[in-house]
């Protein structure tokens, strides 16, 4: 399976994104394996707390898989907004375990997590601006909340990557660690939450998140809209195929 589900622990779920030949990178199968996880997991009144990683050492998500069509999904926007957890509260806490690389969707996979422990080698960030591509899994809608106004405008608009310890810095992730520790450090973690009343956790949760889900759900139609001006346009084939081909790509003016 593209996203399995093990339970360390009677009251933790772990989710694994297992595409490690793509770096962890997000095809169809993953992303249905991750809506199907999320919708396995809410069944299970006894799971607690939820861990999420990639498979491997090197990335935890790379995004979208960008050689796959996903212009042959009539509900692609409804496929990612369900599996990067993008408009809704998960009723259970999700930690993200990044053993490595963060970026594209799986940055706004992260954004969508209580908590964050990052390894020390990883590198964050929304590249998709340097593709032609329009970050439509919350990027856009979340971030300046997290880390502010100035510090989103220059990921999003410059699309570079930054490290663990500047993602510290600016308050996305909560640990910065050795690879080997991410893994059992979350799981610690997960376990911590799990043995709170899991009620006042809930609660906490909901009062915390507030009116910000009725605001990326007021904001969503909007960012579907960019997404689909975006898909067609001639910057996105231009974008993809430099990707796909390792080159520069040379944009025309608007």
């Amino acid at each position: 399976m593209s996203v399995h589900i093990s339970y360390p622990s009677q009251r933790i779920a772990l989710v694994t994104i297992d595409n490690e030949a793509k770096r962890n990178a997000l095809g169809i199968p993953e992303f249905e394996g991750l809506v199907s996880a999320w919708n396995h997991i809410e069944q299970q009144p006894e799971i607690r707390c939820v861990v999420v990683t990639g498979s491997g050492e090197t990335a935890f998500c790379s995004g979208a898989q960008l050689d796959v069509d996903f212009s042959a999904r009539n509900d692609i926007d409804d496929l990612v907004d369900a599996a990067l957890l993008k408009t809704r509260i998960f009723p259970k806490p999700v930690i993200a375990a990044i053993n490595g690389h963060c970026v594209a969707g799986g940055f706004e996979l992260m954004l969508s997590c209580d908590l964050r422990l990052a390894s020390a080698d990883a590198l964050l960030g929304l590249p998709e601006v340097r593709w032609g591509i329009f970050p439509s899994g919350g990027g856009a809608m979340k971030l300046i909340e997290q880390i502010g106004f100035a510090h989103t405008m220059e990921l999003l608009l410059t699309g570079s990557l930054i490290s663990s310890e500047k993602a510290l810095q600016l308050g996305l992730v909560n640990r910065v660690v050795g690879r080997a520790d991410v893994l059992p450090q979350s799981l610690a973690l997960a376990d911590s939450i799990a043995q709170n009343s899991p009620l006042a956790v809930q609660l906490a949760r909901i009062a915390a998140f507030g009116m910000r889900v009725q605001r990326w759900n007021e904001l969503e139609p909007n960012e579907r809209r960019s997404a689909r001006v975006m898909r067609r346009s001639i910057d996105h084939k231009l974008g993809v195929s430099a990707f796909l081909q390792k080159q520069r790509p040379d944009y025309p003016d608007i």
